[in-house]
């Protein structure tokens, strides 16, 4: 059998590419003019075997951009396809996870750290009985998200996430320059899994591309896998501050 637990680790890579630094991405001149305690989300994320959709809420309530207390929700569901004794089998999948965690801010340093409950739920057609990961399950979830700004034209961000489900992992780092005073543009990397199943990814991203009260972020490339089951991959998210 072909382990999926891990697959799940796609949609909390796609919500870190957006939460992850994201606060840090603001203009400074924009902590004068508002005073900001909430960033709200929603994405997807689709590869050659499955796709998610996501939604989440970032809560600060001492502003999005100084160093404190934070809190992390995180919504998805979505489904992916493994081969089992020959036959496919079809996953689809709920998860819900709320993570509390702190934002220490250091010149043009900001690291984040959370951990919480973890909750998912999966169910299998045909019903795979050799899958431990049918049913559902409650963990716990830690994670760090990380962005620094040397300079207003480059950045650089990393995430990481583990949860005891699985259990699995993911880990997300990107560069980028400032590019067009549109957005941050440049190389990501991405590997996720889990003890029977490991994802590598190699694309290119643009963060933070403003439109009205709206940032766009998007990441294409190529993924490889331990089921050789290759190909590309897109996820696109939008956020918000209030």
């Amino acid at each position: 059998m072909r382990c999926v637990g891990s697959v799940v680790t796609v949609v909390l890579a796609t919500a870190a590419g957006v939460f992850g630094g994201e606060c840090a991405a603001a203009d400074a001149a924009a902590e004068t003019k508002h005073f900001d305690r909430y960033l709200l989300s929603s994405g997807f994320d689709v590869w050659r075997n499955g796709g998610s959709l996501h939604g989440g809420v970032l809560w600060s309530p001492d502003g999005l951009y100084r160093e404190g207390f934070t809190l992390k929700l995180l919504v998805a569901g979505g489904q992916y396809r493994y081969v089992s004794g020959g036959a496919t089998v079809t996953g689809r999948y709920t998860l819900t996870s709320a993570m509390a965690g702190w934002r220490f801010k250091q010149d043009r340093l900001e690291v984040t750290l959370f951990a919480g409950p973890d909750v998912q739920s999966h169910r299998l057609t045909p019903n795979d009985l050799g899958n431990r990961m049918r049913g559902s399950h409650a963990g716990i979830r830690l994670g760090a998200d990380l962005w620094y700004q040397p300079s207003d034209t480059f950045m650089a961000t990393g995430s990481v996430s583990l949860s005891t489900i699985g259990p699995n992992y993911w880990a997300r780092a990107a560069i980028g320059w400032h590019l067009f005073g549109r957005a941050w543009i440049g190389p990501e990397v991405m590997a996720l899994g889990g003890d029977r199943y490991q994802q590598y990814r190699a694309g290119v991203h643009a963060t933070a591309f403003r439109a009205a009260d709206f940032e766009w972020s998007m990441g294409l490339g190529y993924a490889r896998d331990s089921d050789d089951r290759n190909g590309g991959y897109l996820r696109v998210g939008v956020l918000t501050r209030r």
